[in-house]
């Protein structure tokens, strides 16, 4: 649709406009608005711009400068209007209040500077809580995961929404739904997990809770991040399409599905020569006309110009943006670049079809009106902004059930809970620093560190402060650094050991940014080895004959070898945020029982490709290879401080003469187990699901996962929990590229972990090979009912 109005115009008149008439849908209204718009104001819409929040609370200062020289002053940028304000809150510090005034203070010139008086959209990102100064720090992503608890996660997210939703932001960057595939990743923190079924429902959940406080949720990364040689930031991946479908896009399609989010970020990855941000047919045939998806598709941050600098598929700026565009990306971020005079330059010139502008622009346009950006009474202050404090005491208390939530135990001979009345030593670089208990995306880390005169702007006690407050004559010694060759204090540490009655060693990751850290965004690992000299402290540590707990407080999954096993117990966290000291000295001291499970393998050796559990027989130990895969716990491995029994597996249906029961192919299945709390105290145990398909048309994983079900119950307690798993779960993608569910026998394994099956059911699908589709079912319902007391418990 061509432009039909001149760019000097004076302003549209106002009353009865149809774009802000609240009877008719937003499609509708956005119809009325782009045939009036000129092609400037069009692509205005397009981009965003890099700000920071003045201290003032005059209005927002642009930092584009920082990336793209000679970048135009603020009242040329917002000449047309604008599409985007880039991180106001997590540029700098800035106090919540001034922040929130100078954000409105800008959006109040954005709108008077459009004829249409449209405002910008607001992001900022969100993975571990609203990343701006003085708001809560929430555990990182792997820890929701270790939770299996999507429910408390929700709540979080709808925390985190409503306290940005406050501030004047609309969109939120996350969830990463990237599926671990090579722990080396920096990025491994903030992902979910190894399992696309965990990824894609706690994922959805969080996606939901954002949603709901009205915060338009951006799925990152699509697709194929996470999978890339060597496990390196933005590097090829080497991937078919059958481990694309049924590994890395299904956590995507729940998320759309089952949490209803309204935005999606391209991927900086390139899958068999083609970038995320070029791929006509991952974002608009699949993720448009497959899946349904209407929402909008805003750019990792330059990937579009990534086109021409990085991948070579686009000749200059203008070619990137034509690329980007027909690819189905809608806005241009962080801020203005290729999408600016380039774009508009291609368009006049005819190599541009202005209908992709339109396309792009109705999307966005659509967006603005669903958020309430376009109607009469919007306000540039939202009304709680006054009172706006990011860090209370209920979302603190969120924070804190999460955080003891993800903590997984992961051997314990006894020594654990800690007995009162014992000499502690703390030992161990982390043991003592607030900043290892951060995620790579929380604001003191990502933002924070560049500006220590601030200070954190939150509370945040570390393992010391928390254990010393539960374990009088606590000792200390940090033994070495994160990073850094230096044994000094290793000796020292040793001693400490030496002289007590049990040693709690605490090692692990410093998160940071490309190469700022151990863990985090470029921080990749060449190998699983923990950083520094830390594996020279466990090892001297255990070598003093003391009984050591040893802590692992990381970011990924570090191999361990033959160390870990001289160990009286091991507890792994990951990231757990600012309540994270708490909820660790918690588990150590048996306030809290630990009901945390791995949501990815902890490998056995360091070296070598780690590979997670879904791998199919191939990719399992065997005779003809010297080198043995088998983790040292398996993924959804997590101990507590009681016991369970799991007992009456029971699948209902008939089954054929002779045969196992029924499942059909279009139809589905309940299997039930009871679980009762065998031991002293109360505890959670995690009841998980897995299917085995010993014989398909491809390959497929030994197991994985289809339902799983936090069951918390009192000593002599029992419960039973039921999964009804629709057949649609059980589809793969078979020989021609569609997914199908295939007849023939399979398994649903109860497991303790993915290496620890409790009871095996044997099924049979009948009927027809039959093709499914974006329709299909995506979850196993699930069930938990009491069964009653054993009065000889306890």
């Amino acid at each position: 649709m061509r432009s039909q109005v001149p760019v000097d115009d004076g302003p549209a008149p106002r009353g009865t406009q149809p774009w802000r008439d609240p009877r008719r849908s937003p499609a509708q209204r956005a119809d009325a608005l782009v045939p009036l718009m000129s092609l400037e104001e069009k692509i205005a819409q397009l981009v965003g711009v890099w700000v920071g929040a003045e201290a003032s609370g005059e209005g927002v200062a642009p930092h584009q400068a920082d990336m793209i020289d000679g970048a135009p002053p603020w009242s040329t940028i917002i000449r047309h209007g604008l599409g985007q304000l880039t991180r106001p809150f997590g540029t700098a510090p800035v106090d919540p209040v001034v922040g929130a005034r100078s954000l409105a203070a800008s959006q109040a010139q954005i709108a008077a500077a459009s004829r249409f008086g449209i405002p910008a959209q607001v992001h900022e990102e969100c993975l571990t809580g609203f990343a701006a100064w003085r708001a809560t720090v929430y555990p990182t992503p792997l820890g929701w995961g270790a939770s299996f608890d999507p429910e408390l996660v929700e709540e979080m997210a709808g925390r985190i929404g409503r306290s940005m939703r406050a501030a004047g932001v609309h969109q939120g960057l996350a969830p990463v739904l990237d599926v671990t595939r090579d722990y080396r990743w920096g990025r491994t923190e903030e992902t979910i997990g190894e399992d696309p079924y965990l990824v894609g429902t706690t994922g959805a959940a969080y996606v939901r809770g954002l949603e709901r406080a009205g915060i338009v949720a951006t799925l990152k990364h699509f697709a194929g991040y996470s999978a890339s040689r060597g496990g390196r930031n933005l590097a090829p991946v080497s991937m078919g399409p059958r481990e694309l479908a049924d590994v890395i896009l299904p956590p995507f399609e729940m998320a759309l599905r089952l949490g209803g989010a309204r935005s999606v970020m391209n991927s900086y990855a390139e899958i068999d020569g083609l970038p995320a941000a070029a791929d006509e047919g991952l974002l608009t045939g699949l993720l448009r006309d497959e899946w349904g998806f209407t929402g909008t598709v805003v750019a990792d941050y330059f990937a579009v110009r990534f086109l021409q600098t990085l991948h070579g598929v686009a000749g200059d700026a203008a070619d990137a943006a034509r690329l980007a565009l027909r690819a189905g990306i809608d806005v241009e971020l962080p801020t203005v670049d290729a999408f600016g005079e380039p774009l508009v330059a291609a368009v006049r010139a005819g190599t541009v079809d202005e209908a992709l502008i339109d396309r792009a622009l109705r999307r966005v346009l659509i967006q603005k009106i669903e958020l309430g950006l376009l109607d009469e009474d919007w306000q540039e202050l939202p009304e709680d902004a006054a009172n706006l404090r990011l860090d209370d005491e209920t979302s603190r208390d969120v924070a804190l059930r999460l955080a003891r939530e993800s903590v997984v135990l992961l051997r314990n001979d006894g020594m654990l809970p800690l007995a009162p009345g014992r000499r502690v030593a703390l030992v161990g670089p982390v043991a003592d620093d607030p900043m290892a208990l951060l995620g790579c995306y929380s604001f003191p880390n990502h933002v924070g560190v560049r500006h220590p005169e601030h200070g954190l702007g939150l509370e945040i006690p570390s393992l010391r402060d928390e254990l010393t407050r539960l374990v009088p004559g606590l000792v200390h010694e940090p033994g070495c650094a994160i990073t850094g060759d230096d044994t000094s204090g290793i000796a020292a540490a040793v001693t400490a050991a030496e002289q007590a009655d049990v040693c709690v060693l605490a090692v692990g990751d410093r998160a940071g940014m490309f190469g700022r850290g151990t863990s985090g965004e470029g921080c990749d690992a060449p190998d699983l080895r923990l950083p520094g000299v830390q594996a020279d402290l466990v090892r001297a540590v255990l070598d003093t004959g003391t009984p050591v707990v040893l802590v692992l407080m990381t970011g990924r999954p570090y191999a361990l070898g033959p160390d870990h096993e001289g160990a009286a117990a091991v507890v792994q966290a990951f990231f757990l945020g600012q309540r994270g000291g708490q909820a660790l000295a918690e588990v150590l001291t048996g306030a809290v029982n630990p009901s945390g499970r791995l949501p990815v393998s902890v490998p056995r050796d360091a070296g070598g490709l780690p590979g997670t559990y879904l791998t199919p027989p191939l990719g399992r130990r065997s005779e003809v290879s010297s080198i043995d895969p088998t983790p040292a716990y398996p993924f959804g491995h997590g101990l507590g401080y009681t016991t369970f029994a799991w007992t009456d597996p029971v699948v209902s249906g008939a089954g054929e003469t002779g045969g196992p029961p029924v499942w059909p192919v279009d139809g589905e299945t309940t299997v039930r187990i009871t679980v009762r709390n065998t031991g002293d105290r109360p505890g959670t145990e995690v009841v998980q699901l897995y299917l085995h398909d010993p014989v398909a048309q491809t390959t497929r994983p030994v197991v994985r996962l289809v339902g799983y079900a936090r069951v918390p119950l009192d000593p002599g307690t029992a419960a039973h929990v039921s999964f009804t798993v629709p057949a649609d779960v059980a589809s793969f993608t078979g020989r021609d590229g569609r997914r199908i569910v295939e007849p023939g026998d399979v398994e649903l394994r109860f497991g303790r972990s993915s290496g620890d099956p409790a009871a095996t059911l044997s099924l049979r699908l009948t009927g027809p090979e039959r093709q499914v589709g974006a329709r299909r079912h995506l979850l196993t319902a699930v069930r938990v009912e009491s069964a009653g007391t054993d009065p000889q418990a306890g």
